[in-house]
């Protein structure tokens, strides 16, 4: 058997693993990932364990202690940070509503987003910018996809008294990957925080945060690491965190003094958590992680991203009355999204739901008008095929 069917039939068992590939074409990894089944029975495993043990008890306290200590070293681990700098939250928007509201903002301060940021945080932004009469502005980074240099536009948008800039490592829309190490120094230089929403690069880009430097990152376990939905963490650098305080707070973010009363903020990143969570999906995303590392290093998926972008991005590039959003390169991340020729919102969502009827799942995207799909390293070139063949197909009946 030569090396390359080894390969191959390495992958495919790997896949099996992931139950929901069993009778789809999955292309929305940017949306939920399909979670391992060994996630799926850790945490009914996990369940039903507190239920024996508890569900309230000393002994079911202790295992939600040492559940939470695993999740954050798990996390921290994936990401090159100590575990103390690890906030365990639902999901990417309640970090940033953590980052963005542990601002003490005051009139007249400024706050940039980049024109490609998700409804959530567009509205926490607006929210903002009215009850603290903070200006919020939007920098045009879209346009630097295929030409310019988004580092330089951001810059440009800086003013003295911009307190936070809010963007996205791998711009959910576009697919395009920002080189964050280049605006975390500009934004240094330019003494305002930066805070990163990373729905689409855990999981997805090799991460150091501790030398990427953005103060506050904030990310989920249900998209490309696969686990459970209600699962996610932000990271806060160390250095910021005196600056950031507490606004959602509850029984774990405080220290409980000696007649149970709250004392001080716990001193690491358990002073934004708040209260119960649903604790066996830490087992469930600890496992979808150790999953993703049975294949490979975080280099070596990305890897693998990359090889099956390119090869979706060079077969969606050869079909006419398709047009890449990426024209210049293949893309740098697994999401790759394109338009038909007419352009139209409501041909996108035909196309979509045309494609669903056929077991092959995509989405539309709003801003701009567009069909997403996204490839993981575990994505077939067969299933890439599959896509290509469904959308050509889709365009012939159409007409």
């Amino acid at each position: 058997m030569t090396s390359i069917s080894v390969a191959k039939n390495r992958l495919h068992l790997h896949r099996q693993q992931f139950p929901a590939l069993a009778n789809k074409t999955y292309f929305n990894y940017g949306g939920q990932g399909p979670m391992p089944q060994v996630a799926m029975d850790a945490i009914t495993q996990a369940q039903a364990y507190i239920q024996e043990i508890g569900p309230f008890g000393t002994e079911a306290n202790a295992w939600i202690l040492q559940e939470a200590k695993a999740m954050r070293a798990a996390i921290a681990s994936e990401l090159h940070v100590p575990p103390e700098t690890i906030t365990l939250t639902e999901n990417v928007t309640v970090g940033c509503n953590i980052a963005m509201w542990g601002i003490d903002w005051h009139a007249d301060d400024h706050l940039l987003l980049s024109d490609c940021e998700h409804p959530g945080i567009v509205a926490i932004a607006r929210e903002i910018g009215r009850r603290f009469a903070v200006e919020v502005n939007t920098c045009p980074l879209m346009a630097t996809l295929n030409e310019g240099d988004p580092v330089a536009v951001i810059a440009q948008h800086l003013h003295p008294h911009t307190r936070l800039v809010v963007l996205s490592h791998i711009l959910w829309n576009t697919g395009q990957v920002l080189p964050l190490d280049k605006i975390v120094e500009v934004c240094r230089n330019n003494q305002t925080r930066l805070l990163v929403d990373a729905a689409q690069s855990v999981g997805s880009l090799p991460l150091n945060l501790t030398e990427l430097g953005a103060d506050f990152y904030a990310f989920t376990g249900h998209k490309w690491l696969c686990g459970p939905a209600g699962i996610g963490g932000l990271y806060v650098r160390p250095e910021a965190r005196e600056s950031l305080q507490p606004t959602f707070i509850g029984w774990r973010s405080a220290i409980a003094n000696s007649q149970g009363q709250p004392g001080d903020w716990y001193p690491d990143g358990q002073r934004y958590e708040v209260a119960t969570s649903n604790y066996p999906l830490y087992a469930g995303l600890r496992e979808a992680i150790a999953v993703h590392q049975q294949w490979g290093t975080a280099q070596k998926r990305y890897q693998q991203i990359c090889h099956n972008s390119e090869y979706l991005w060079r077969r969606l590039a050869s079909i006419p009355n398709v047009h890449l959003l990426r024209r210049t390169s293949p893309p740098e991340s697994g999401l790759v999204s394109f338009q038909l020729a007419q352009n139209n919102p409501q041909a996108h969502l035909q196309l979509v739901n045309f494609l669903q009827s056929k077991r092959l799942f995509t989405r539309t995207i709003a801003h701009p008008s567009c069909v997403r799909a996204c490839v993981h390293y575990f994505t077939l070139e067969s299933e890439i095929d599959q896509l290509v063949e469904g959308i050509q197909e889709w365009l012939v009946v159409s007409g």
